[in-house]
C-alpha cells in the first residue's frame, strides 16, 4: 500500500475557496498601496547567505532556511571540518544561498543594486512568500506571505503617518477592528542607558519582545540570564507595566528617560507622529506601547505593530524605520521606513470572525447547462458573449444528467444557471435560474446581461 503523501510541517495547501479569499485580501491591500503611490517589485525566493546573515540578530539567523550547494557539496569541505560538531560552521561551507526570511533585507539589497534606475524617495510594495524555520503553531507558519510597503530615501516622519493611514484603511476595508501600537527604538536605547546597560540593548529588546509569548516573569528571568542585575530589572519594571492614555504615558517616559540623547530624540519623534495623527480621522485606535521591541536589529527609529481586537493571534502587521540597512550593502545614509501585512494571519482572523464577504468566494457567476451536441454549439456562442461582457461564465463540458450539472453549480456556489434547450433556441429567450432563491425567469440575452452584469 502506497504511503499517503504529506507536506512539511508549517506549510499548507490552498483550495480554490481559500485562494479566492486570500486573493480578496491581496486585492484590498494592493489597491490601498497603489492609491498611496507605491509601485510593485519582486525579488528572488533565494538570496545569497551573505545578504541575509547578520541582519536579523542571533535569533533570526537561527531561523534561516539554508539551501545546499549544487552537486557534490561535501567534496570541497576539509575532511577535518566534517568531523567537527559545529553545524553552523559546516553549513556555511556547504550552503551559499538561503530562502528569504523577510522582504525588507532583499528590498535594501534591491535598492543598492538598482540605485541608478530608481527615483528617491522610492516607494515600493511587494507581495511574496517568505520562509522561517520556526516552530509551527497557530498563526505561525514556516512558509507565509508578506505584503510589504516601504519608502526609502526620506527622513520625514510624514512617511510614518502615511503608513499608519494605510494600515487604518486596509483593516477598515477588511472589516477588522485593530489597535495600532507605536514605539521607538531610540526610546528603548534611552531606557537601556537609564538602567545602566546601554551595551545590552539587543538583549533587553529581544527579551521584552517576547512579553506576549512567555509572560512577564519569564522576561525578567531571561534578562537576568543575560546579565542584567535585579536592581536594574526592578528599575525597568514600572516602565514595562506603564498604562494609561498616550499623552500620560509620554509624560511618564519623559520623566524616566530625562535628557538622554537617544531617548529624548525617540520621544520627540513619537510626539511628532502623535501630533500629526491628531489632525486626522482614523478608525483604528493608536496606542503608545513602550514595551514594543520587535526584536529585529535593523530598526533604528519608529516601531509599529498591529493587533486584531478580540482575537488571540499575535501581530497581523508590523514594521518600523531603519536608517542603516542599505549602508550594509554599500549605500550609507539612506533612511527607510515600512510595514509588513501578514496575509496568513489576516486570513485566520477574518475566518475566525466570519468577515469574508459572500462574493469573495464566488469564481463563476453563470453556468450554462449542456443538453447535447446541437444545444452545446449554440451555447458556445452565448458563452462567448457573456464572457466578453465581463461575466465569469462556463459551459458544463458534457451533456450529463441535469441533477449532476445542478449539483456541480451548487457545490461551486455558482449563483445562476442558464438552460439552453431546443425550445429556448427557437424563441431566443432562455431560462435563468437563481440558485439561491430557486426562482426561474425567461429572459433574452440582453436581459440576462443586465440581470447578472
Amino acid at each position: 500500500m502506497a504511503q499517503k503523501p504529506s507536506i512539511p510541517k508549517g506549510t499548507r495547501d490552498f483550495t480554490p475557496e481559500v485562494m479566492s479569499r486570500r486573493n480578496y485580501i491581496f486585492s484590498v491591500i494592493r489597491e490601498v498601496f497603489e492609491k498611496y503611490g507605491y509601485q510593485p517589485i519582486e525579488t528572488p525566493a533565494m538570496e545569497n547567505l551573505s545578504t541575509l546573515l547578520g541582519k536579523y540578530g542571533e535569533e533570526g539567523d537561527k531561523l534561516l532556511f539554508k539551501i545546499l550547494n549544487s552537486g557534490d557539496f561535501l567534496s570541497k569541505v576539509d575532511k577535518s571540518k566534517l568531523a567537527e560538531t559545529d553545524s553552523n560552521s559546516l553549513s556555511l561551507k556547504i550552503s551559499e544561498k538561503g530562502l528569504r526570511y523577510d522582504l525588507t533585507v532583499p528590498f535594501a539589497r534591491f535598492v543598492v543594486q538598482h540605485r541608478n534606475d530608481i527615483t528617491f524617495p522610492f516607494k515600493r510594495y511587494q507581495i511574496q512568500p517568505v520562509w522561517r524555520a520556526d516552530r509551527p503553531q497557530k498563526g505561525r507558519y514556516r512558509e507565509f506571505y508578506q505584503c510589504d510597503v516601504d519608502v526609502i530615501g526620506s527622513n520625514s516622519l510624514l512617511n510614518e503617518v502615511d503608513l499608519i493611514r494605510m494600515i487604518d484603511e486596509v483593516f477598515r476595508k477588511l472589516g477588522i477592528e485593530v489597535v495600532i501600537k507605536l514605539n521607538n527604538r531610540k526610546l528603548l536605547s534611552g531606557i537601556a542607558a537609564v538602567i545602566g546597560y546601554p551595551e545590552k540593548l539587543t538583549d533587553i529588546t529581544v527579551a521584552i519582545d517576547k512579553l506576549d509569548k512567555i509572560g512577564l516573569d519569564n522576561v525578567y528571568k531571561e534578562l537576568e540570564e543575560k546579565g542584567i542585575s535585579r536592581d536594574a530589572i526592578e528599575h525597568l519594571e514600572p516602565i514595562i507595566n506603564l498604562n494609561g492614555e498616550n499623552r500620560k504615558k509620554m509624560q511618564c517616559l519623559k520623566e524616566f528617560v530625562g535628557d538622554t540623547g537617544e531617548g529624548s530624540a525617540g520621544l520627540l519623534e513619537l510626539e511628532t507622529v502623535l501630533d500629526y495623527l491628531d489632525k486626522l480621522q482614523l478608525t483604528a485606535k493608536v496606542e503608545i506601547d513602550q514595551s514594543l521591541a520587535r526584536g529585529l536589529n535593523y530598526y533604528t527609529g519608529a516601531i509599529i505593530e498591529v493587533k486584531a481586537a478580540g482575537v488571540n493571534i499575535g501581530s497581523i502587521c508590523g514594521g518600523g524605520r531603519y536608517d542603516n540597512l542599505t549602508g550594509i550593502f554599500g549605500l550609507p545614509d539612506v533612511s527607510g521606513v515600512g510595514v509588513s501585512f501578514g496575509a496568513d494571519r489576516i486570513y485566520d482572523v477574518m475566518s475566525e470572525l466570519n468577515l469574508f464577504p459572500e462574493e469573495s468566494v464566488v469564481s463563476t457567476r453563470l453556468l450554462i447547462v449542456n443538453f447535447g451536441e446541437n444545444e452545446m454549439l449554440h451555447a458556445l456562442g452565448l458563452l462567448q458573449q457573456f464572457q466578453e461582457a465581463g461575466i465569469s461564465s462556463e459551459l458544463y463540458p458534457e451533456s450529463a444528467k441535469m441533477k449532476k450539472q445542478m449539483k456541480y453549480a451548487d457545490q461551486k456556489n455558482i449563483p445562476f444557471v442558464l438552460m439552453v434547450g431546443e425550445e429556448e433556441i427557437k424563441t431566443g429567450t432562455y431560462t435563468l435560474k437563481n440558485m439561491k432563491t430557486g426562482e426561474q425567469e425567461k429572459l433574452s440575452v440582453e436581459e440576462i446581461l443586465n440581470r447578472i452584469g
